[in-house]
């Protein structure tokens, strides 16, 4: 029983180790652009459609 808590706990802690290293990396700095991007027009992937539209 001991042992569970113990593995269980050291998991955990491994857990937030590795979180707490991403968040002062930087990895969660950047949470405006993702959102917004979708919205935006990406004019390289039209062009790329059209492009194979002639090959065939």
């Amino acid at each position: 029983m001991f042992v569970m808590i113990i593995a269980s706990l050291s998991i955990a802690l491994g857990f937030l180790g590795a979180f707490i290293w991403s968040v002062r990396k930087g990895h969660y700095d950047d949470d405006y652009t993702p959102s917004v991007r979708i919205l935006f027009d990406d004019t390289s992937s039209d062009a790329s459609k059209n492009n194979t539209k002639d090959i065939h």
